[in-house]
């Protein structure tokens, strides 16, 4: 079978205290229920062999492609705070995808079963969370931003027990890599010096070629992890993406977002929103995301200090340098960002003022993040509950005074805007509304329909329409879960 596996395991030729190497837990009776056909072709992968049982068979962990070195990373991670020792407890590497351009790309099986990092969990996934990673990690890459992508989902045949019984599924994920600012801690709390640069050399290698002549290149990695964290960081917040759980071990080194636990859209814009069950004291608000981002990195920061200089008071100087760069590259990224949602092509003083006069009216009345830049975009104001205020008037009045200041004219306004404020999120009453019909009916239509007008969020047609609109209360409490 010419399925189109082309493995290579570079990670596993790293130091052994990075990994355990593993066999997978082959399931009773697997069966798909969803694969990303473009996603696997982009990959080099036949879908339709992958649809067969011998494909089947390798996305289930039942058997191993050839040439896969299967293992379970280790890691650590500060959860809400507190440090702990992690690694792979429901998943395994099956090896790094070389794609016909050249791309080498993380396959990994979650929901697998259990590992040396299972810490008494029964590694093994429940099947609504893992198509709620299917379905928002798909969305985020079609909204242009760095994330983990989702091959298939496969039912077990099992049952998981967690609060009650539910069906067993595992999610293959692809990714830039699994390395994460958690997989630093770890090597600086239980590894040495030379395992330590050991995995930096090999990240640099893999993700940050351009830095490899530099005189001080821990430093320059550094700096560059950091630029990426900030304009990730920036995306997240210009769509009204809230992760809810933004602990180390959920921010990889490559930029990219992992981990669709317990993360939410935002409906009406309130900088405190919090959606996650366990998040109890805000502590990934949507509005903190930018200084927890930050706290993170001075956590990977720290793990660094040994190969910053030999010197370790001026280790933590060149550190506390680099990491002060990152509130003006985040705010950077974000207004650029905003100017595009709001016409605008050059920069003025007064810009900043201007977003945040309008996000506090968004506030004040209660208006959804989303549908308000749409009507924005398509001169609808009439729709905002704020439209006959006097101060939305006045910022109105200013925000076409400002656009007035430019010489681009009108169309080429709508076009940056219309490029730069999606006509279509997942909005999460549709996401469960996707995952009711899928996990307790069956019935997978409900879900293939949101997925295909969530692949092209800037088309504004028609179809996205009925998927624009709010919940029948968008005040209400909406809570998400982990899902482990």
């Amino acid at each position: 079978m010419n399925t189109g596996w082309n493995l290579d395991n570079s990670y596993a030729r790293l130091p052994e205290i990075f990994y355990s190497n593993i066999n997978p837990k082959p399931t009773d009776s697997p069966k798909l229920v969803i694969l990303n056909n473009k996603l696997a072709e982009e990959l080099g992968m036949a879908p339709q062999e992958l649809k067969k049982n011998e494909g089947i068979s390798v996305l289930a962990g039942n058997s191993v492609p050839k040439d896969s070195v299967p293992i379970a990373q280790a890691y650590a991670g500060h959860q809400f705070g507190y440090f702990t020792m992690l690694g792979d407890g429901r998943a395994l590497l099956i090896g790094e995808q070389i794609t016909p351009t050249n791309e080498r790309l993380d396959i990994q099986l979650k929901g697998s079963g259990r590992t040396p990092y299972s810490r008494g969990g029964d590694g093994r996934a429940a099947l609504g969370p893992m198509l709620r990673e299917y379905i928002i990690s798909e969305a985020m890459h079609a909204l242009n931003i760095p994330t983990t992508r989702s091959l298939a989902v496969i039912t077990t045949g099992e049952s998981v027990i967690r609060d009650k019984i539910l069906q067993g599924a595992i999610l293959t994920r692809v990714a830039a890599s699994h390395i994460r600012v958690g997989t630093y801690e770890y090597a600086a709390k239980f590894g040495n010096k030379d395992e330590l640069r050991a995995l930096a050399d090999y990240t640099i290698h893999r993700h940050f070629n351009n830095i490899v002549n530099d005189e001080n290149i821990y430093l320059s990695f550094l700096k560059e992890v950091i630029k990426r964290q900030a304009s990730l960081i920036s995306k997240w917040m210009l769509v009204g993406f809230i992760h809810g759980v933004m602990n180390t071990d959920n921010m990889t080194i490559s930029g990219e977002t992992i981990d669709y636990g317990p993360c939410a859209f935002m409906d009406i814009y309130d900088s405190n929103t919090v959606y996650s069950s366990i998040d109890t004291y805000g502590r990934y608000a949507y509005g903190n995301q930018p200084s927890m981002a930050e706290w993170n990195l001075s956590r990977f920061a720290e793990s660094l200090l040994p190969l910053l200089n030999e010197n370790h008071e001026q280790a933590i100087k060149l550190a506390q340098d680099a990491l002060a760069e990152f509130h003006n590259l985040y705010k950077g990224f974000w207004l650029s960002g905003m100017r595009a949602k709001l016409g605008m092509f050059n920069e003025e003083e007064q810009d900043e003022k201007l977003f945040e006069m309008l996000l506090s009216l968004m506030h004040k009345y209660n208006e959804d993040y989303t549908n308000t830049f749409l009507s924005l975009t398509f001169d609808r104001i009439d729709e905002l509950s704020m439209f006959k205020n006097n101060d939305f008037e006045n910022w109105h009045e200013m925000w076409q005074e400002r656009l007035a200041r430019q010489k681009e004219n009108k169309e080429m306004v709508q076009q940056i805007m219309k490029e730069s404020n999606p006509g279509v999120i997942p909005r999460n009453h549709r996401v469960e509304e996707a995952l009711e019909a899928a996990v307790t009916k069956g019935d997978y239509s409900v879900m293939e329909r949101l997925l295909s007008v969530l692949s092209k969020p800037y088309a504004h047609s028609k179809e996205q329409l009925e998927y624009a609109e709010l919940p029948p209360s968008s005040l209400c409490k909406y809570k998400t879960f982990c899902g482990t």
